[in-house]
């Protein structure tokens, strides 16, 4: 009777241990899928950016910086490693992104013909639309990376993390320019 408790206890730590392990890769996988989710929507923005470069260059012959932001937000999206979160690079493409708008914002002010023109209010609702989605896209992706790291990182699925598979916890996306508008900074520490 005692060997059977044994064996019994022996085995719910077992299975405990494989159903654990499973579900930090099942987080590690839905953070994964929610990064390429992320970049996915973030290359969207190529193709209404292509059109946008095209329709601004008649009426940019002296906004030429607005072009090259353009041009450097596309190569800096086609860049975006779909493997891997690299959280610094999404800051630098929202950064580029929110500085494109700025800089449209005032393309649209030298030339009001611009602002009747189908083409050009179409695109920026695309790219609003766009950047809604990317905002969103982000925030699924935090939730799954708190989720993963919660799993990873609390007691006693960390010491089957350490054993089996030894995940590092995963860093969020923060937009630094949007927490240097705050003057409240809590004490995570």
């Amino acid at each position: 009777m005692g060997l059977f408790i044994f064996l019994s206890i022996f085995v719910l730590i077992i299975v405990w241990g494989i159903w654990v392990r499973n579900n930090i890769i099942r987080y590690l996988n839905a953070s994964q899928r929610a990064w390429s989710d992320v970049t996915n929507f973030e290359r969207q923005k190529i193709k209404t950016l292509d059109h946008l470069e095209q329709n601004l260059s008649q009426y940019t012959e002296f906004e030429k910086s607005t072009l090259e932001n353009i041009t450097a937000l596309r190569q800096q999206i086609l860049n975006l490693n779909t493997q891997s979160s690299d959280i610094a690079q999404l800051q630098h493409i929202e950064a580029l992104s929110q500085s494109l708008m700025k800089s449209l914002n005032v393309v649209v002010e030298n030339y009001p013909d611009l602002k009747a023109d189908q083409l050009y209010n179409q695109m920026m609702h695309d790219i609003q639309e766009q950047n809604e989605n990317v905002s969103a896209a982000i925030s699924i992706f935090n939730r799954n990376v708190e989720e993963f790291n919660n799993l990873i990182q609390v007691f006693p699925n960390n010491l089957i993390n350490s054993i089996s598979l030894a995940k590092k916890p995963i860093r969020p996306f923060t937009d630094h320019q949007a927490q240097q508008n705050f003057d409240y900074r809590p004490n995570f520490k």
